[in-house]
């Protein structure tokens, strides 16, 4: 007997979203609807993926979510016609995988066999990376420009003559930089630099 699959499904139009839990329905996947993002947030899903309607920032939206709580579902985003160019941007900001609305439940069913495979290990990479990134984003220009000095392999004198700084600003900022990030040393945060992707 085959599995019962289960996904989350976003989609603030009410007719479509009732057409797709009925389509879907009579397939081996059980769907939860949900109308919007902070519905989806107030009662977390017990699925093996979402499917949301890529719309606005929706996509970004989530992934900033699933940050902040620290779990990770695979998003498969969908919508009607869409674009080469929205689906690559969809996909880039974190989507394993995009659908045609309206599609066959079998094409639902891949996807979903296919984020189960790629979710866990691409979910993991963007969370890291998205909390990687929000942990940079607290530092001041002259503290990210002293982290890239520092990851380069340069002193703080040579950091201090490139920033046309003193040596001491320089370890004062490298000080408040280590604990804005959280990071314990030096290599944990350029470690954390790497993934937000700001160091090359």
């Amino acid at each position: 007997m085959e599995r019962r699959r289960s996904i989350a499904v976003v989609d603030s139009n009410f007719r479509r979203r009732a057409a797709m839990s009925h389509s879907l329905a009579g397939s081996a996947i059980h769907v939860e609807p949900f109308e919007t993002i902070d519905e989806l947030a107030a009662s977390w899903p017990r699925t093996e993926a979402i499917m949301v309607e890529d719309r606005h920032e929706a996509i970004e939206e989530l992934i900033g979510l699933m940050t902040e709580r620290g779990r990770w579902l695979p998003l498969i985003a969908f919508a009607e016609e869409p674009s080469i160019e929205r689906i690559v941007r969809a996909v880039l900001a974190g989507a394993v995988d995009y659908l045609h609305w309206p599609c066959e439940p079998a094409q639902v069913l891949g996807a979903l066999i296919g984020a189960e495979s790629a979710g866990h290990s691409l979910g993991m990479i963007k969370l890291r990376e998205a909390q990687a990134r929000s942990r940079v984003r607290c530092l001041t220009r002259r503290e990210r420009e002293v982290l890239a000095g520092v990851a380069e392999g340069k002193s703080n004198r040579l950091i201090g003559q490139q920033l046309e700084i003193s040596p001491r600003t320089v370890e004062i900022h490298r000080a408040n930089m280590l604990t804005k990030m959280g990071a314990k040393h030096t290599s944990e945060a350029i470690r954390i630099a790497i993934e937000a992707s700001l160091l090359a």
